[in-house]
């Protein structure tokens, strides 16, 4: 499979770059600066670009299988609109390019899945992410609104800790607490959603 993946160089997206490139996917990093690519330079193509500018996205996109998106904020708590651009110049550029199939790394909390959340969850939800998440909410109900073949992924609070295979993966999942998740697990979740037709067009849920 050739995928196109964003945020490549994160924590997220890196595993599952190695993820991809173990599978014997083909790779396209899609990066604003090269230099942070470290062990992956010479596995992957590099495209440097900006991942919100719908230009820069059509211009890697065409001829991949699919295209991943693991952007993420880092550890800011402000959403300087990242998800809001970056989705609307993915979605533009996936249905320029012809590229149907779009797997897109969300939060749980995120729009309709609040309502789902601990008492724990929401007070954190409200308050600390509250911008990010607002940001988030409108670039999830623009992938949803696309013509693509997506699916968004709604982890629980991510750690960095190894992947541990048995997470729960569902429409919902009750809550409890706070919950967590490795990223090695999500990255796990997310590549093979990408070789399989289960979840398109759904919106699923990872937990521990």
């Amino acid at each position: 499979m050739n995928l196109l993946i964003l945020g490549a160089t994160g924590p997220t997206g890196r595993i599952l770059t190695h993820l991809a490139l173990r599978s014997d996917d083909s790779v396209t990093a899609f990066v604003r600066n090269p230099a942070t690519l470290g062990d992956l330079a010479e596995k992957v193509t590099p495209v440097v670009g900006d991942a919100t500018s719908q230009h820069d996205v059509l211009a890697a996109a065409s001829g991949h299988d699919a295209i991943v998106s693991a952007l993420g904020r880092s550890t800011s708590v402000r959403a300087g609109e990242l998800f809001t651009r970056a989705s609307a110049a993915v979605v533009g550029a996936a249905e320029e390019s012809g590229v149907s199939r779009l797997v897109w790394l969300s939060s749980f909390g995120v729009g309709h899945t609040y309502d789902w959340a601990s008492p724990t969850q929401k007070t954190i939800y409200r308050t600390l992410l509250r911008s990010i998440y607002a940001d988030k909410k409108i670039a999830d109900e623009r992938i949803r609104s696309s013509a693509l073949d997506w699916t968004i992924v709604y982890p629980t609070r991510l750690t960095h800790g190894p992947a541990q295979g048995t997470y729960n993966a569902a429409d919902r999942l009750p809550m409890k607490g706070n919950p967590t998740i490795s990223r090695a697990d999500v990255a796990a979740f997310m590549h093979q959603s990408l070789h399989s037709d289960e979840w398109i067009h759904r919106s699923p849920v990872i937990s521990d």
